[in-house]
């Protein structure tokens, strides 16, 4: 184990870059513009402008590099937790389960 005060296995490294997320849900696929706020080995943090988003839901994020040194990210994840901001965005937290 780590020894820094939030216990987590995998440090997470704060982002705040612009990124595209693809919900495949039951009721439809849509593509939104998110803000990704922090990442790990494991799992992101996104801020999304939907007032919620189900747990359990399979999500693209794609997150474009704007330096030749660091590639794109494409990931497929799954929404473990969902903390509403305000009435129209929420604060998704999403295990990452496939790097593409």
């Amino acid at each position: 184990m780590l020894g820094y005060d939030d216990k987590r296995n995998f440090f997470r490294m704060m982002v705040n870059s612009p990124c595209q997320l693809e919900i495949n849900d039951e009721e439809s696929s849509r593509t939104l513009q998110a803000v990704c706020k922090d990442i790990s080995a494991t799992g992101m943090s996104l801020e999304v402008a939907e007032p919620s988003v189900e747990l359990g839901t399979k999500v693209n994020v794609s997150i474009d590099s704007t330096s030749s040194q660091i590639p794109s990210l494409s990931a497929v994840a799954t929404v473990v937790r969902c903390v509403p901001e305000s009435d129209a965005s929420c604060i998704l937290g999403v295990e990452i389960s496939e790097m593409n």
